[in-house]
């Protein structure tokens, strides 16, 4: 039979080679555990910038599809300031979009918009309005302003044109 120090020695052996095997599979096991833990909690995490500000959420794509217009009726009537060559100012408006919601949105949210761009309207210079960069000046005001207010609203279509169907200075 075997010796006391056989056995003695097989039983400390074995304890090394079950400590290693015991050791070697916990640390298999953090990596795997921390590998995933990475993998779905990294992947997750918002890219910050080179100043240190985390990245915007992604805007949605909008499909464009043919243009779309919308018609502010009735047209727009104005006191302009006083001091001018002219005291009143008569706007149609007409805007092009290639995105159906947008013409949507504006006919719902109508007073709100009218009121805005009445408000822009009435503080124009009647000077500045009778010479063509002008008016192409108010085209781009107006075109902002629509922009903001459709950003306000959480509408992700654009307007792409402004036009002018009618312009009456008196």
């Amino acid at each position: 039979m075997a010796d006391e120090k056989d056995i003695a020695g097989e039983a400390q052996g074995g304890g090394k080679k079950k400590l290693i095997i015991i050791i070697a599979a916990a640390v298999v096991l953090l990596l795997g555990a921390g590998g995933a833990a990475f993998f779905l909690i990294g992947g997750e995490e918002e890219e910050a910038s080179a100043d240190g500000a985390v990245a915007e959420e992604q805007v949605p794509v909008v499909e464009e599809g043919d243009p779309a217009y919308h018609k502010f009726d009735p047209p727009f009537i104005v006191n302009l300031p006083p001091g001018g060559p002219a005291e009143m100012l008569q706007v149609a408006l007409e805007v092009m979009t290639r995105v159906p919601t947008v013409v949507d949105t504006l006919k719902n949210n109508d007073p709100m918009i009218r009121h805005h761009l009445l408000n822009l309207l009435e503080s124009q210079q009647s000077a500045e309005l009778m010479t063509l960069e002008g008016k192409q000046a108010l085209q781009v005001a107006i075109h902002e302003l629509l922009d903001a207010k459709l950003k306000e609203l959480n509408e992700p279509g654009t307007i792409k044109g402004v036009f002018f169907t009618q312009f009456v200075m008196q």
